[in-house]
């Protein structure tokens, strides 16, 4: 039931009144009293499953998508409270962290909650701590005996996700002091993981299941058309519909389509249109998106800026959206609410095959219907295949019309197989399959490990010996594991990341030890992050192009982004048709020549020969391949912003592709690249990447390193009083910042675009002023050099001119490679306030 009245911060209820510590028993009575204040009345389940962490088990909580789950999550962070303890809350996606992170703020108070994503550290001394599984495994595997007392792992079905299941299982086979609350609406049999938990830490695991859903959901399969299926369901008043897709170009694609039915009053989208007022739709993808929303048609999926996806959750939430055309993302807790779920089909390309859904993920998602406080029932709905509901429309025309002849249409036969309503009945009546452990030694698991503080004979190798055998499988797959880190050890010894150093003062035995001139934070995240360190040593210092040949060896050991692959591919065919018939080459020929070409791939024959050597020399290779490209690098060398990139390739449906892969290349450079092969140039490129990361999409990265900067103190009343971050006290963070507005700046006067040019900074000049005041240089030369070398450090000067002043000038390299003219410039912090805007103030351009 929906919230009769503002929940008080839980914190406030945990004073004992100077009595000492809360008991169990105060726990839950106070506990109980803030759900009652909210007008919450406990579920059975709910109240087993804290009944069951009171009294010191652990618990797994395997109930329907709103059953209240993350209520017992709270009790949990409670009893920790009232104990001095600190737990942790740990989830898949940093989107779903943040999201817990501002709710667990407003139930505890902000000074009492903090938040690590790896990109960002937010109060991380506070006592509950929101965090992604994947920073909660490392931290146990850093540290030997960490303080974490109580762990909730949301969504813990990812358990058995192939690729990340492995960091769910660590906190598990580690964390031997600290109680755990694994929830999830899809679990299937958990008794194995069960029996190790209660083994590793000597106390009962307390199983809660429950099946009764707050808001029943009704099931149906259609075989209507699928807008005549969602113009059905907004008439029903079963809005708003939520359609699943598998692919974001099937999202997108559905969208549009959707436009030629008007699911939206001429009022309603008038409220669409005042919710957006100050949005800024400023990026390629943003005017088409802008049309959909407008329509009242909410788009969703990964390849969206974060911005857009945030806008549309907010949109639905406000009941703005009827239909949203999303993907099945919406299985890991998108916040959108919803009333019905519609599924375009049950079958999706799991990455190496097209597959009927397993029950998990059909369930994962259909859980997301029916709002609880809000909706009655929630209304699940599957489509049959196209090729089916088109069939029977045909026999419905044949039947009225036996003498006319159609033509029934075939199933397709790429990216399908066939479901009909008997699989839809299988997937309701199975149960979620069990889950499947993902345990594997990897370099980084066995660094991470190394890396740790640990006193004991053995070290973090000991600790890998014990976690392996503690993992959960086979014996037969145990000893494999033993095996491999074995191998994987030899690994890191041969490429010096860790040494074996014998004891001082002639003491027997030795010890193993990272090597001490690898930065704090160096991490080994891919698999062929080893490859990455070796190659850097054949990379020549002195050549011109060294740092971007760094660049292109990091770009080689990153997952590809094939949607911005094939994209550049395609271009690149673009302008070889056009090539080859100016050369007058037939068809034939040119198709031949065509199929030759492939995405830029720099330094091709020394990346694929110095891999192949180190594959020979490492068997574990297997059939991880090397896989060469330049985006990145490509984007670095052409000046091009993320906007220009974007447009140029034709990626407006990928742009969150193209910035997740942005976000990885640049940590990646950070973590992965040691400190000694960083010379200013590749510092440089590193603070490329971070400002186009903070100005393309700062709707969490500003936010996040906003609180970081927060510096707290007790003022008046012992209440938190918060320091705003200072950028002129940063002389990194400026250096970086004030070098990609000269860069920008820079590239909008070679292309003589004096309005941008002028956008770009803030100045009282005019567009003509600027073109008059650059007129005697291009009367002199042809052009401006922007290429990596005419921006080098030595061309872009930063200087301090007074308290909070700073002069930047940014050399101007003509073709001739004289740096005769620069644009001069102001930075003046004395009374600025940081809204997003340039620093840059343009004092003149000249000799």
């Amino acid at each position: 039931m929906p919230m009769s009245q503002p929940l008080a911060p839980l914190a406030s209820l945990l004073q004992a009144n100077g009595q000492g510590p809360l008991d169990p028993d105060q726990v839950l009575e106070r506990f109980v009293a803030f759900a009652t204040a909210g007008g919450i009345e406990l579920y059975p389940a709910q109240e087993e499953a804290i009944l069951e962490l009171l009294a010191g088990k652990h618990v797994v909580l395997n109930t329907p998508t709103g059953s209240g789950k993350s209520l017992v999550a709270q009790a949990l962070h409670f009893k920790a409270m009232a104990e001095g303890a600190v737990s942790y809350y740990t989830c898949p996606i940093k989107a779903l962290v943040n999201e817990k992170f501002f709710a667990l703020c407003e139930a505890f108070g902000a000074e009492n909650v903090g938040m690590l994503t790896g990109d960002a550290s937010i109060n991380r001394d506070a006592p509950i701590i929101c965090c992604t599984a994947e920073v909660l495994a490392n931290f146990a595997l850093r540290t030997e005996d960490p303080r974490v007392d109580y762990v909730v792992m949301d969504e813990f079905h990812y358990y058995g996700d192939k690729d990340r299941g492995i960091a769910w299982q660590i906190p598990l086979l580690t964390l031997r002091n600290a109680t755990f609350l694994l929830m999830s609406a899809t679990l299937g049999d958990t008794s194995k993981i069960e029996e190790s938990l209660e083994s590793l830490t000597g106390r009962k695991v307390a199983t809660v299941r429950s099946f009764q859903r707050p808001v029943p959901l009704d099931f149906d399969y259609s075989e209507r058309a699928l807008h005549e299926t969602i113009e059905k369901l907004v008439e029903g008043n079963k809005q708003p519909v939520y359609l699943v897709n598998f692919s974001q170009k099937a999202a997108a694609e559905q969208a549009q389509n959707l436009m030629s039915v008007n699911f939206s009053t001429k009022e309603e989208k008038a409220k669409i249109r005042e919710a957006l007022d100050g949005v800024r739709f400023d990026t390629p993808y943003g005017k088409e998106l802008s049309r959909f929303v407008l329509h009242g048609i909410g788009l969703h999926h990964a390849g969206l800026l974060p911005k857009y996806r945030l806008l549309v959750e907010k949109l639905a939430q406000s009941g703005l959206l009827k239909v949203i055309s999303g993907t099945d993302t919406l299985g890991v807790g998108v916040n959108i609410p919803l009333r019905t779920v519609l599924f375009s089909q049950l079958c999706k390309y799991d990455g190496d095959k097209v597959g009927i859904l397993t029950v998990r993920d059909f369930l994962q998602v259909a859980g997301r219907a029916g709002r609880k406080g809000f909706d009655d029932r929630g209304f699940v709905v599957v489509q049959a295949p196209e090729h089916v509901i088109e069939n029977l429309r045909i026999a419905e025309k044949q039947a009225a019309n036996p003498k006319k002849k159609l033509v029934k249409q075939a199933a397709p036969t790429k990216g399908y197989q066939h479901w009909d309503k008997t699989t839809f009945d299988r997937l309701l009546s199975r149960p979620p399959e069990a889950l499947e452990s993902r345990f594997e030694v990897t370099h980084g698991l066995l660094l991470a490990l190394l890396q740790s503080k640990t006193d004991r004979r053995g070290g973090g190798y000991a600790r890998l010996l014990e976690i392996v055998g503690r993992s959960h499988g086979t014996d037969r797959t145990r000893r494999k594991h033993k095996r491999d880190a074995a191998v994987r050890f030899r690994h890191l010894r041969h490429a010096g990341i860790v040494e074996v150093a014998r004891r001082e003062g002639g003491r027997p035995g030795a010890h193993v030890q990272v090597n001490a001139a690898l930065q704090e934070d160096f991490s080994l995240h891919h698999t062929l992050s080893l490859y990455l360190l070796e190659a850097l040593d054949f990379l020549d210092r002195e050549s011109p192009t060294y740092a971007l040949d760094l660049l292109t060896l990091v770009e080689s050991i990153l997952e590809n982004p094939y949607a911005v692959l094939y994209k550049q591919l395609d271009k690149a065919k673009g302008d070889k048709v056009a090539e080859l018939k100016a050369q007058g080459m037939d068809y034939e020929d040119r198709m031949a020549e065509l199929e030759k070409l492939e995405w830029p791939k720099p330094n091709r024959d020394f990346i694929y020969t110095t891999f192949n050597a180190f594959a020979d020399r490492h068997p574990w290779v297997g059939e991880e391949n090397i896989r060469i490209k330049s985006i990145a690098r490509e984007m670095y060398e052409n000046l091009a912003s993320f906007d220009e990139y974007i447009r140029d390739l034709g990626l407006q449906r990928s742009e969150g592709v193209l910035l997740r892969y942005l976000s990885d290349a640049y940590k990646t450079l950070v973590q992965a690249v040691p400190e000694s092969y960083r010379d200013e140039e590749v510092e440089a490129i590193i603070g490329h990447f971070r400002e186009l990361l903070r100005t393309v999409d700062s709707s969490l990265l500003d936010e996040w390193e906003r609180m970081q900067g927060l510096e707290r103190s007790t003022g008046r009343g012992g209440e938190p009083e918060e320091k705003p971050y200072d950028l002129a006290t940063d002389k990194r963070g400026l250096t970086i910042r004030v070098r990609s507005e000269l860069h920008r700046l820079l590239k909008h006067v070679a292309d003589r675009n004096w309005a941008s040019a002028i956008a770009s900074v803030r100045t009282g000049w005019s567009a003509e002023e600027l073109e008059a005041a650059m007129a005697s240089y291009f009367e002199e030369h042809a052009s401006i050099d922007v290429t990596p070398h005419a921006r080098k450090p030595h061309n872009t000067l930063l200087a301090e001119a007074g308290p909070r002043q700073w002069r930047a000038q940014q050399r101007l390299v003509d073709p001739a490679g004289d740096c005769d003219w620069m644009l001069d410039c102001v930075v003046d912090l004395r009374d600025f306030v940081d809204d997003g805007g340039p620093l840059l103030r343009l004092e003149r351009v000249g000799i």
